[in-house]
C-alpha cells in the first residue's frame, strides 16, 4: 500500500460566493428595516433553501443588527389570566397615541385576536368615544363574528356604560385587566409595539388619511407577510389556516389520507 501523508486527505474548505444573497439580504433589511435575521431568514425561505447562520454571518458583516435600547424592569408576580384556546374567542383592544407632522395628536383603536394574533383593526382618528368603539366593534362583528370575550385596560371608552350595554346584548363578556398593570394585556400592548415600532416611527403623517392609508397597509403586511415570531415564524393569517386544517384533520382522520 502506499504510503500518504495525513495532510492528503484533509477536507479543503471553499469559499461560497455571498453576494446575491447578500444582495437580497439587504434588499429585505432595507424593505424592512426593524426585522432581525430570523425574520429575514423566514423571508427568504418562502422562495429559497437557505441556512440561518450563512443570514446570521451576512447580517453581521453587513452590520444590520436592530439597535433596540432595553429598559430594566423589575420583576412582577403576575396572575393568572383566561387565554385563548381557539380563533375568535379572545380579541384585546386598546388605544395608541402619536401625532401627524404638523403636531395635532390623533389616536389608533388597535383591535387584534389573541390567539391568531391578527390586527383586526387600526382605526384612526383624532377624538375617541364610546360610540367610536362601538361602531369599530359593530363592523368588525359583522365581518368576523363576535367573539366570547374581549379584554381591554380600564380606559374612560372601555368602561363606558354605553359600550358594556352594548357588548353585553351582543354575547360579549368582557374581561378588565387590573389598574397599572398592562402586562395583563400582554399580547395586546406588545401588538401595538410592534404597530409604533415599524409603522408610527417610520412616518411623518401629513394628514388622517394618509395616516389612515399607511396602517392599513402595515396591518395588510401584518397579518400577510410578516413572520411572527410566536407563531413559529408563520403569519397570523397562515396560523389561522394550519390551525383550522389541522382542526379539520383531527375532526375527520380520513382527510388527511
Amino acid at each position: 500500500m502506499v504510503s500518504l501523508a495525513p495532510a492528503t486527505f484533509r477536507y479543503q474548505a471553499h469559499s461560497q460566493d455571498d453576494t446575491e444573497l447578500s444582495t437580497r439580504v439587504r434588499d429585505l433589511a432595507t424593505r424592512y428595516p426593524r426585522y432581525g435575521y430570523r425574520r429575514i431568514t423566514a423571508l427568504l425561505r418562502r422562495t429559497e433553501c437557505v441556512n440561518h447562520k450563512r443570514v446570521r454571518r451576512i447580517w453581521r458583516q453587513q452590520k444590520l443588527q436592530v439597535k433596540r435600547l432595553r429598559r430594566l424592569r423589575p420583576r412582577r408576580s403576575r396572575s393568572t389570566q383566561l387565554q385563548a384556546t381557539r380563533p375568535g374567542q379572545i380579541w384585546a383592544y386598546d388605544f395608541v397615541e402619536d401625532a401627524l407632522a404638523s403636531g395635532r395628536p390623533f389616536k389608533v383603536l388597535t383591535v387584534m385576536d389573541e390567539f391568531t394574533r391578527e390586527g383586526l383593526a387600526l382605526d384612526v382618528a383624532h377624538t375617541t368615544s364610546a360610540e367610536r368603539v362601538i361602531g369599530v366593534l359593530a363592523a368588525l362583528f359583522a365581518q368576523h363574528g363576535a367573539p366570547s370575550y374581549l379584554r381591554s385596560d380600564n380606559g374612560a371608552e372601555f368602561v363606558a356604560q354605553a359600550v358594556q350595554l352594548w357588548l353585553r346584548d351582543s354575547g360579549v363578556q368582557t374581561l378588565y385587566i387590573e389598574p397599572g398593570k398592562p402586562w395583563q394585556n400582554g399580547k395586546e400592548e406588545r401588538f401595538n409595539g410592534t404597530v409604533r415600532d415599524e409603522c408610527l416611527n417610520r412616518f411623518a403623517f401629513g394628514s388622517i388619511a394618509e395616516a389612515c392609508v399607511r396602517l392599513n397597509s402595515y396591518r395588510h403586511e401584518y397579518n400577510s407577510e410578516r413572520p411572527h415570531s410566536s407563531l413559529g415564524y408563520l403569519t397570523p393569517h397562515a396560523f389561522r389556516a394550519a390551525w383550522s386544517e389541522a382542526q379539520q384533520n383531527q375532526a375527520d382522520p380520513l382527510t388527511g389520507t
